[in-house]
């Protein structure tokens, strides 16, 4: 704990300083590994963070989702008194329990008592229990809102979870560019230094044989203007190396706090297994890779399957709402044997609009967005499939094997 907390550290005090241009006595002195920077940007890369918020708003939709599905009390007390006079004291208290299918489950407590209460609202003393079902014979049977809800709550975690890897692995494919980026820059910049220390050697060996009579003063010019051209070259070279490392400091945070690149900081030689294992490359075979795991696809499907729901939803709202209740009822809950089939409560509800105009268009709409998101997923698996193809060294578009 304590080395990976001096390490972040001397990495700190490494990159918090502006970049400066290297003089030829100047080299630098320390070196920032590819596996090193890319950790850094896995932990701490502000998009990297918020692709993490993306999980937790799945998480939270579904928990919402579920919550439909929660038991849940009601109580309703309603009570009147004036001068002297008890006009109504009413309670009633409600316990429900929802189920996958159109039934709720739910138990019941009423009291009444008063001297305005009305006729229908007499009842014994004691209260009355009761205890039934509500259950939706049309729309609602086999899908209504909370289980629409819950499915597409599901679809849209797993959604998330492919949209947070697609995020991640854009910072991740762009933070390695910027590095290799920054390795070319530094290269160049060490070739064109080395040019220039050439050019400066040949220009006094031009000039010491000049002096000596051995070559004409005329090629001292020469040689100066080589010097004067490598010079610039090489201050290309640096603004290069710095448009460069400004890049790759985009990607360079510590915790909350973006960091630059100090000028005695280098890269540091690659391999292929660092960068293989930094970008999860390690054992990748193209020709085994199956299209249909890519993030992206994956997220298209869970958006279309979630869609698909919607669009049962909507066709079974063109279904007439019926809706049975049935409670047993019982002046004491004790005594098991009260509960008599004769003594009950129940309803029937019927709700049809005549035209549909509502729910049609509404069925209308979901399928426009089904279809939408269907074609969407069509292209993105046909680009992404010729994309691998040609990634692959033996694929060739004449290749009738590969069709």
């Amino acid at each position: 704990m304590r080395s990976h907390t001096y390490m972040t550290v001397m990495l700190i005090e490494l990159l918090l300083f502006p970049l400066q241009p290297l003089t030829a006595q100047e080299t630098p002195t320390a070196e920032l590994e590819f596996v090193e920077y890319m950790g850094y940007v896995r932990k701490y890369h502000p998009i990297v963070r918020q692709a993490e918020l993306r999980l937790a708003q799945g998480a939270a939709s579904l928990m919402k989702a579920r919550g439909g599905f929660d038991p849940k009390i009601e109580v309703d007390y309603d009570r009147k008194k004036f001068k002297g006079t008890e006009y109504w004291d009413r309670l009633n208290t409600t316990f429900k329990i929802p189920t996958w299918y159109g039934l709720e489950f739910k138990a019941n407590f009423e009291q009444n008592q008063g001297a305005f209460i009305n006729p229908d609202e007499t009842l014994p003393e004691q209260g009355l229990f009761g205890a039934g079902v509500k259950l939706s014979l049309a729309q609602g049977l086999w899908i209504n809102k909370r289980m629409a809800s819950l499915k597409k709550a599901r679809f849209f975690r797993e959604q998330t979870r492919a949209e947070q890897q697609i995020l991640v692995n854009e910072v991740l494919s762009e933070a390695a560019t910027a590095y290799f980026d920054w390795i070319r820059a530094y290269q160049d910049y060490q070739i064109f230094n080395s040019f220039l220390l050439n050019a400066q050697q040949r220009f006094k060996g031009v000039k010491q044989r000049a002096i000596r009579g051995d070559m004409a003063m005329i090629d001292t010019v020469e040689a100066k203007i080589a010097v004067q051209n490598r010079d610039l070259s090489k201050e290309q070279a640096w603004l290069n190396l710095q448009k460069a490392a400004l890049n790759l400091s985009n990607y360079l945070w510590i915790e909350d706090v973006p960091v630059e690149l100090q000028g005695v900081v280098r890269p540091a030689p690659l391999s292929e297994s660092s960068v293989d294992g930094s970008l999860g490359l390690v054992g990748l075979n193209f020709e085994d890779f199956n299209v249909a795991e890519h993030p992206k696809l994956i997220a298209l499907q869970q958006k279309v399957q979630g869609l698909e729901v919607e669009k049962n939803l909507k066709v079974n709202q063109l279904l007439p709402k019926i809706d049975l209740e049935y409670n047993f009822l019982t002046p004491d809950p004790n005594l098991i044997g009260t509960f008599d089939t004769q003594q009950y409560k129940g309803g029937l509800s019927f709700r049809f609009p005549l035209f549909l105009r509502k729910e049609r268009g509404e069925l209308k709409l979901a399928r426009i967005k089904l279809n939408d998101a269907s074609y969407e997923r069509d292209f993105a698996q046909v680009s992404i499939t010729n994309k691998v193809g040609a990634s692959m060294p033996s694929w060739s578009p004449l290749d009738d094997s590969k069709v």
